[in-house]
């Protein structure tokens, strides 16, 4: 898996798991919170690369 794409799915995937895990106690809760950081992560990432793409680097 060398995509960055694919490796920010990934990242963003545990990163929310863990995030939910340890925000919230209810099962349901944690299923909520963390779809919605997953969402977070990848739309701010996808937004962000997105808005770096015509950057000289």
């Amino acid at each position: 898996m060398t995509s960055h794409l694919a490796l920010m799915i990934v990242f963003a995937f545990f990163v929310s798991l863990v995030f939910a895990v340890i925000g919230r106690d209810k099962p349901a809760d944690q299923l909520a919170l963390g779809v919605r950081y997953f969402g977070a992560f990848v739309g701010a990432g996808l937004v962000l690369g997105w808005l770096m793409y015509p950057l000289p680097f």
